[in-house]
């Protein structure tokens, strides 16, 4: 079980990043034969990128919901780096989803979706109390919600004024 954190904390990320809502919605339950090889598609996926070396830009995610549809948080470094994964016919995205598009996605037996955000800093704020490591928390670095962080308006305020790195171009991903 993880540590819970009792002191109101906050995240201090001054990067850009992406929140990859992706998921599916089965429905017609009893055609199973559809819905769990998509479902299965999806964890080898999400395990293919937790288990990749090097930097692809994949910070991690969560599962954020059981039931329909299945929700799947990811956080990524940057949508270009997001993208690069998606587009790479030697990782399990690109033959998974032809796959989906020609088996079963006009069928209507399962959906799918994903929704992409850019998250610039001072578009976003976060607090955590009596919370152990979560969402935003769980990826980048949590600093105590003092001094300037200590309500939402100076959380977003102080991260908007933040100097802001260059963003660098995408690697290649093998």
């Amino acid at each position: 079980m993880a540590k819970i954190l009792h002191e109101r904390m906050t995240v201090d990320e001054r990067e850009e990043f992406v929140v990859l809502l992706i998921g599916m919605r089965i429905n017609r339950w009893w055609k199973v034969h559809k819905w769990l090889p998509v479902a299965w598609s999806m964890r080898r996926m999400v395990r293919q990128l937790g288990a990749m070396p090097g930097d692809t830009g994949y910070l991690g995610g969560e599962y954020r919901s059981v039931g329909n549809p299945i929700v799947f948080v990811q956080y990524w470094r940057s949508y270009d780096r997001l993208e690069a994964y998606a587009a790479n016919r030697e990782l399990a995205h690109q033959p998974m989803w032809g796959w989906f598009f020609k088996a079963i996605a006009l069928k209507g037996d399962v959906g799918i979706y994903h929704e992409a955000y850019r998250i610039a800093p001072g578009n976003y704020e976060s607090v955590y109390l009596n919370m152990p490591p979560f969402g935003l928390g769980r990826i980048f670095d949590l600093v105590p919600a003092a001094r300037g962080m200590k309500t939402s308006r100076g959380r977003m305020d102080k991260l908007r004024d933040a100097p802001q790195p260059a963003e660098q171009p995408a690697p290649e991903i093998a």
